[in-house]
């Protein structure tokens, strides 16, 4: 069953981002379907938050879905390659996103090695925010598609995620001031083979 748009538009995002570990991210694109579990966000906190695209309440047409209600996709594309998945979560005009770094690949794996031309490591299919995107046929013309239709949504298997397996850590690549260079804002499950780096 299908995650509602209740769970999505909570106002905390740094507790959906760490909540979203274990949840099942599925897209049935051109009839293909894939899935994977989620075991690696970071949340971004809207116009406060330095790191957001919505800082000081910025507002283009490139971050636009960041404002919607929770339960869309905010798909951008990074360094002019890599599309990025992000899920919009809080009440309308909130912009705050969460953003889904890495899965372990759960079903249409072939699919996904076609898609990445990778054969021999299923390890490096989602691992990454850009790969996983491109495993799952995500790319920017899904910006906006909401999670409750039949091409991109999330599921609640009941996979538990002991919270002494989540590790909050710094978010990745980010060029900017303290105290947002630093703060634990980005999730994963310990041990897991298919997280972006420890």
């Amino acid at each position: 069953m299908k995650i509602s748009n209740e769970f999505y538009q909570r106002e905390n995002v740094v507790l959906i981002a760490a909540e979203l570990l274990g949840k099942h991210l599925y897209t049935n694109i051109d009839g293909q379907l894939t899935a994977g579990i989620i075991v690696e966000t970071e949340a971004y906190k809207g116009p406060e938050d330095l790191g957001s695209h919505a800082y000081n309440h910025r507002r283009t047409s490139r971050n636009e879905m960041m404002y919607a209600a929770g339960g869309v996709a905010y798909m951008y594309i990074c360094y002019g390659i890599h599309d990025m998945l992000n899920i919009v979560t809080g009440a309308e005009n909130s912009s705050h996103a969460v953003l889904i770094r890495a899965l372990e690949p759960s079903e249409g794996v072939d699919i996904m090695r076609h898609r990445r031309k990778i054969y021999n490591d299923d390890t490096k299919l989602c691992k990454g925010p850009g790969a996983l995107a491109k495993a799952m046929g995500l790319n920017k013309t899904h910006n906006g598609i909401s999670l409750q239709g039949d091409e991109v949504w999330l599921e609640d298997k009941l996979i538990h995620v002991d919270k002494e397996n989540v590790v909050a850590a710094p978010r990745i690549g980010l060029n900017i001031s303290e105290p947002y260079k630093s703060i634990p804002w980005r999730f994963y499950i310990g041990g897991n083979r298919f997280i972006s780096r420890n």
